[in-house]
């Protein structure tokens, strides 16, 4: 039996570049492009940024469904490495000319509150913003971190739609 939740979910855009700049909060960050991922470690990093916030769709897909999707070649895999330790992902959707999609971001449970969540948006930003697309989105719901939302707007994105779900949870 699964259990059902009351859901918001926010859809956020952005349709010009960021002029922001943050500051790295640290040294030994890296962020790399992982090219072809397997989907164990795909699933790895999937649970170990979202399991917290009950990510689920990509987590139901058979192995063959979700390498079909991650190893695309207009979809990006970026992982934020600390000192060398996997620290969060971005992960963007590059299928709809003019139009990249943030399909899932984040950092793992250890280093949450230490400011790399700022700096890593604006790193994945920038990165989506080097495509020059006409636009760039995501979406964000009541279950991700507290921070995501208003995270997300002081970064530039603005709101489009909201809509309340009932979704497992």
């Amino acid at each position: 039996m699964n259990d059902k939740v009351d859901v918001t979910v926010w859809h956020l855009e952005m349709l010009a570049p960021s002029d922001r700049t943050v500051a790295a909060p640290r040294e030994g960050l890296q962020v790399l492009h992982v090219r072809n991922p397997s989907v164990a470690y795909y699933r790895f990093l999937y649970q170990a940024v979202g399991g917290e916030y009950h990510w689920l769709s990509r987590r139901k897909l058979p192995d063959s469904d979700l390498a079909a999707i991650i190893q695309h070649s207009q979809n990006e895999l970026h992982v934020l490495h600390i000192d060398g330790a996997p620290a969060g992902m971005a992960e963007f959707n590059r299928r709809t000319p003019d139009d990249i999609e943030m399909v899932q971001f984040g950092l793992t449970t250890d280093f949450i509150g230490q400011g790399l969540g700022k700096w890593f948006l604006q790193w994945a930003i920038d990165q989506a913003w080097s495509y020059q697309p006409q636009r760039f989105w995501l979406h964000t719901c009541s279950l991700d971190h507290p921070a995501a939302l208003p995270t997300y707007k002081k970064a530039g994105f603005k709101e489009f739609k909201r809509e309340a779900i009932r979704r497992e949870y």
